[in-house]
């Protein structure tokens, strides 16, 4: 199966609500590794690397992320790096 890896920025009501550990849920389900961190602008940055179809479930649900977030906006960029192991909140 082809891998594919994003990076992606997550932008509205996304920090205190559970979004990276909720992603990193999301991810592990999918078999995805990488990392979610917040970013000292409120966003989120998550980088993502797994299976096509399985990174693009993990985009359609970033559009709405967790119970209490409220996604505002969702940049994606594919980008190339060797395939972290494990996914990690930063």
């Amino acid at each position: 199966m082809p891998v594919k890896c994003i990076k992606a920025f997550i932008s509205g009501r996304v920090q205190g609500v559970f979004f990276r550990d909720s992603t990193r849920q999301q991810a592990i389900s999918l078999g995805i590794t990488g990392h979610a961190k917040n970013l000292p602008d409120r966003r989120v940055e998550v980088i993502a690397c797994g299976e096509t179809h399985n990174i693009d479930r993990l985009i359609n649900w970033l559009h709405t992320g967790p119970e209490y977030a409220r996604v505002e906006d969702v940049s994606i960029e594919q980008i190339k790096i060797e395939k972290p192991v494990g996914f990690y909140i930063r």
